[in-house]
């Protein structure tokens, strides 16, 4: 079709402007094709059934094997008081112990000796160590292998620091 032309007030000619709405339909209708394309992949419309996913996640539950048994027990709240020069004032440290499941009774049993234990070893550390953000691990093993040596080999897995803050 050819453009219209129309005469303006000083003699020139002024084309006729093209209209929009084939490009603003050309957008709306992508928009819907792809929309429409990725309900259909992503409900297995189309490149599968979807029985497929269904069949390997229902595979993956039976592979995964039990959690083992095991307890956690919680140790009373420590708080331990620093020397004077220090920074801070106090060490607010609670933990629970991971116990395998036949021994809880046993480690309830030797609490007042573990946090004894606990209780000299977190007074004992220089403050330099506590306030160092990479020593806990360090600190976390030492107070484990305190406890595993109190309660016996084999009974205690892990410590599970729950609060350490110094105030």
């Amino acid at each position: 079709m050819a453009e219209e032309e129309l005469p303006a007030e000083d003699g020139e000619v002024v084309p006729k402007k093209k209209s929009k709405l084939p490009l603003i339909l050309g957008l709306v209708l992508a928009i819907a094709g792809g929309g429409g394309g990725f309900y259909a992949v992503s409900s297995g419309m189309i490149l599968g059934d979807g029985t497929e996913h269904a069949e390997e996640e229902s595979e993956d539950l039976e592979e995964i094997d039990a959690l083992p048994a095991i307890a956690f027990i919680p140790v009373d709240p420590l708080i331990v008081s620093l020397r004077p020069g220090s920074t801070s004032s106090y060490l607010r440290f609670t933990a629970q112990l991971e116990v395998a499941d036949g021994y809880s009774e046993d480690v309830t049993t030797l609490m007042p000796r573990i946090l004894d234990v606990l209780n000299g070893y977190l007074r004992a550390v220089n403050i330099e160590e506590l306030e160092d953000p990479s020593a806990l691990i360090k600190l976390r093993a030492q107070m484990l292998r305190r406890v595993q040596t109190v309660v016996g080999e084999g009974r205690v897995r892990d410590l599970l620091i729950m609060e350490f803050v110094l105030s």
